[in-house]
């Protein structure tokens, strides 16, 4: 099973993208190091004062999958908020293996 959560992050005091790269990098780079997960800005715009992160895990138990996006938002949050931003929005999918066709598992 796929679990994919996608955080909105309002920047409100960034004056440059270099401001927006900043925060983001933080976010990205603390769930990097306390999660086995990937991270990375999906909808990249130029706009400042928003970002979007999407985080990926994959795990054959979706209760696992649940509570670790649970605690990667909170952490997320708290990262965030030190940074200059805020998280405004968030939300998780999940995949099945069945939606894929069984290839996490190495099957041809």
């Amino acid at each position: 099973m796929i679990a994919y959560l996608t955080l909105e992050i309002r920047i409100e005091g960034a004056h440059s993208l270099k401001d927006k790269r900043q925060v983001v990098r933080s976010v990205k780079d603390g769930l990097r190091a306390h999660f086995n997960v990937a991270v990375a800005e999906v909808e990249a715009s130029d706009a400042w004062q928003r970002a979007t992160i999407g985080v990926v895990s994959i795990s054959d138990s979706r209760d696992y999958l649940e509570g670790l996006m649970h605690s990667v938002e909170q952490f997320a949050m708290r990262v965030a908020n030190n940074a200059g931003g805020d998280v405004t929005d968030s939300y998780i999918d999940f995949l099945s293996e069945a939606e894929f066709g069984g290839h996490l598992t190495g099957e041809p």
